[in-house]
């Protein structure tokens, strides 16, 4: 449709993740400095899209950055259209939707990255990505970045430090993910493509509401799976602005 750029598809919308045992190791992120992240950047994607690879792309680089919590949501509304993207899900769709309400647009679309909760672009080049970024770090000077703790294969401790929370309680966010996937495509618009896809969450659930006080969460180990990546997103209500985020996960290599 003309009103959007080239290289995106679109949609019309409707309404506008310690201590140890003896002998076993411990996996923690720590919060960094108060002003130093990291970011959230959660890109909405899709397999059956021809416009989203150079965005996985872009998305697997950032994934290096510890400055950076970046995670991919497979949507289900194009596996119509030629090829079901096995990672996609309607948890995932819905949560786009949920950012199209709250930042006001009259589409979906994919690719779309969304940085911090903030702000949004179809995220395929370096510079928009940046840019992205710089706005969300001008408005979130102060975090209040989760530290996350696991003992290997034991639950996952969340813990947050006391921060001033603005109006309704904030939502405390768990995003188990796999750290990268090759994907053969035979059919639909990316027929004959081998897709790499990074960060893929296979699990979304909200822990915890948060009131800003000094707090702690376990979540139990069945929800991860080995290998898998844990993030914790801490979000205003209603899918608002990020207050804070984290990660932690295991090294990959190839």
């Amino acid at each position: 449709m003309s009103r959007f750029a080239p290289g995106r598809r679109s949609v019309l919308i409707g309404a506008v993740a310690a201590a140890a045992a003896p002998a076993l190791p411990v996996f923690a992120a720590t919060p960094p400095g108060p002003s130093s992240g990291p970011w959230a950047i959660e890109l909405f994607t899709s397999q059956g899209c021809s416009s989203c690879p150079p965005a996985d792309a872009q998305l697997g680089q950032l994934c290096e950055r510890p400055d950076i919590v970046a995670l991919s949501f497979h949507i289900d509304y194009w596996d119509y259209i030629g090829w079901k993207d096995p990672f996609a899900g309607r948890a995932m769709t819905d949560r786009q939707r949920a950012y199209a309400r709250v930042l006001r647009q009259r589409y979906v679309y994919t690719p779309e990255m969304v940085v911090d909760g903030i702000t949004h672009d179809p995220g395929v080049t370096r510079d928009s990505i940046d840019e992205m970024l710089a706005a969300a770090q001008h408005q979130s000077m102060a975090r209040a970045t989760p530290k996350l703790e696991r003992v290997m294969d034991g639950p996952l401790t969340i813990t947050l430090a006391p921060f001033k929370v603005e109006g309704a309680a904030a939502d405390i966010v768990l995003a188990v993910y796999d750290r990268r996937h090759s994907t053969p495509v035979p059919r639909g618009e990316n027929s004959g493509h081998t897709l790499d896809n990074f960060n893929v969450v296979r699990r979304l659930e909200t822990v915890a509401r948060w009131n800003g006080t000094a707090a702690s969460w376990t979540v139990p180990p069945d929800r991860f799976k080995p290998g898998q990546g844990i993030a914790v997103l801490v979000q205003h209500d209603d899918y608002g602005a990020m207050l804070g985020c984290n990660k932690l996960e295991p090294h990959i290599t190839g």
